[in-house]
């Protein structure tokens, strides 16, 4: 019998709890969280933190997300682990956010009308879940200070393992802007310690997770294939910004990705998951609205670049 996945998190345009979730009072309002089944000392968590072994088969993925999640991506990733899918998504949206169900989830009834949808409540008491990746919103450290990130971070492992002790978390590392004043590789290569894994990974172990959490490196496989693509080496792109979507204007939408992106997260995500290089993977795929697209030499291009961002980076569980 398959098991299944589940992606939690908020979308891809940060918020400050003062702008949408009114100042300091909503910090105080917090629900009970669920039991923890067992803490963990973050002096324990490099152990904990230990190779998984390889999944036996496919494994049915819930996306429980935000515009960095989106549609397309869980429909690549689903045509290539040969698994069925379906989300919950919604706008600006901390894993805080998620957790109270009081607060409005601002876009839920758009992003969620589509035969995928499920909630993400019921997906979890069900306990039909072999794994489950959680995406907190960014502007990352704006999570981290204002929205107790790795706190909820602990939490969503915790309530899984209620309904499924073996289930198998993970983190999916995001990105920013493409015009962040620190730069936007530079941000890439400093926030993986400093954000993804000292303040979250190893925020939620100090918390009590229940067990181990991993990462899904989608921004560290980005700036790889950027890097690549500007020395030249991935043919058909030639920067960072042939990964990114286009406005209304036509500009360069400095945050959300266009197809040829969200295909490289879905291989990134199949890698980490499946424990699998990409490498032989399709490149004409289907997106959620059943239209074709192609990725062709520049698709193929990416699967090996990917694979060594997903081996290089640390605790994706992935056996050495």
């Amino acid at each position: 019998m398959r098991r299944r996945v589940m992606v939690l998190g908020g979308v891809g345009l940060g918020v400050t709890v003062a702008a949408a979730f009114g100042g300091s009072r909503w910090m105080r309002r917090a629900p009970p969280l669920p039991p923890t089944l067992a803490p963990m000392e973050i002096g324990a968590f490099d152990a904990l933190a230990a190779p998984l072994p390889p999944p036996g088969g496919p494994l049915d993925v819930f996306h429980l997300g935000h515009s960095l999640v989106g549609r397309d991506m869980p429909a690549f990733l689903a045509q290539l682990g040969g698994h069925a899918h379906a989300s919950q998504l919604g706008w600006g949206t901390p894993l805080r956010a998620h957790w109270e169900d009081r607060i409005e989830i601002a876009g839920f009834h758009e992003e969620n009308a589509h035969d995928a949808f499920l909630p993400a409540r019921e997906a979890l008491a069900s306990g039909a879940f072999g794994a489950m990746v959680l995406t907190e919103m960014v502007e990352i450290r704006d999570a981290i200070r204002w929205h107790g990130s790795a706190h909820y971070l602990a939490a969503w492992a915790r309530q899984a393992r209620l309904a499924n002790p073996g289930v198998r978390v993970f983190l999916y590392e995001t990105w920013h802007r493409l015009d962040d004043a620190e730069g936007w590789l530079e941000r890439i290569d400093a926030d993986l310690s400093r954000y993804w894994v000292d303040a979250l990974l190893r925020g939620a172990a100090a918390e009590g997770a229940g067990g181990p959490i991993h990462l899904i490196p989608g921004g560290q496989a980005l700036a790889r294939v950027a890097r690549a693509a500007e020395a030249g080496q991935i043919p058909g792109l030639h920067g960072r910004e042939g990964l990114f979507a286009r406005t209304p204007e036509a500009e360069v939408d400095k945050i959300h990705l266009n197809d040829l992106g969200h295909y490289l997260v879905a291989l990134v995500h199949y890698a980490t998951i499946y424990q699998r290089s990409p490498e032989g993977l399709p490149a004409r795929l289907l997106r959620a609205d059943g239209m074709p697209v192609d990725f062709g030499e520049t698709g193929q291009a990416l699967q090996p670049v990917i694979w060594q961002a997903v081996k290089e980076a640390p605790y994706t569980g992935i056996t050495a």
